[in-house]
């Protein structure tokens, strides 16, 4: 029987007020459902966490999540996700605005690896590679990969994250709105492991041209390789 790959999907508020909607989410539904497939695995989507019981958690191989907001994941839920993925039995894949999301569980920006802090651009962008052989890059051959997306800013960022993708030197205009560069620079995709557990986190994916784009899946199916494998290459 082929294990699971539960995908969050979930759009809650903001303790500030309400989050935006993503319209992309039913395509990234069918992407992400696309992407199990390819590794074996059976994809729920699931739109209230609610509706989760731990035994779900329990039973899951990997947990993607494409959530914004306050996602109101209880504390049993979030002691599952914790253990499982510190002893290696549950990957973690961060999508887009999954960085945007649980301000108030102190522990999520370590199961995602940073925290949102704004995207002052929207715009084309060069991407450098600097993994050519990460399964999440290496098929983008060395790169710049010219892009278009909403570009994050980040903070917060693991000092062992594995920086797969940022972007390219001159490439925006620090006098954008809410520009505020960090030290680290602007990365867009990285991964990690936390314990004996693997995460993959990419910012990309806002439009429906990422989640029709065979280099975007390559790329989302590339990070779910490296973070269900099961070794530490």
């Amino acid at each position: 029987m082929a294990g699971s790959l539960v995908f969050v999907t979930q759009v809650a508020p903001y303790t500030s007020g309400p989050a935006g909607v993503h319209g992309v989410l039913d395509q990234a539904a069918v992407g992400v459902a696309q992407i199990a497939e390819i590794h074996g695995l059976r994809a729920r989507r699931v739109d209230d966490v609610r509706d989760l019981t731990p035994a779900d958690l329990e039973a899951a191989s990997a947990l993607a999540l494409f959530t914004i907001g306050e996602t109101p994941w209880s504390e049993t839920q979030r002691a599952v996700i914790l253990e499982r993925l510190r002893a290696g039995d549950l990957a973690v894949i961060a999508i887009h605005s999954a960085t945007d999301a649980c301000y108030g569980w102190p522990d999520y920006g370590t199961v995602v690896g940073a925290r949102f802090d704004g995207h002052p651009w929207t715009q084309t962008v060069a991407l450098d590679v600097l993994d050519k052989t990460h399964p999440a890059t290496a098929h983008l051959d060395g790169g710049p990969w010219q892009w278009h997306d909403e570009v994050y800013q980040f903070r917060d960022l693991r000092p062992d994250a594995r920086v797969l993708l940022r972007v390219a030197d001159g490439e925006l205009d620090f006098s954008a709105k809410g520009a505020s560069p960090p030290p680290f620079g602007y990365p867009l995709s990285w991964c990690f492991t936390e314990g004996a557990g693997r995460v993959f986190s990419t910012s990309l994916g806002h439009f429906p041209a990422a989640w029709e784009s065979p280099a975007y899946l390559e790329h989302l199916s590339g990070g779910a390789q490296w973070a269900l494998a099961k070794d530490r290459g």
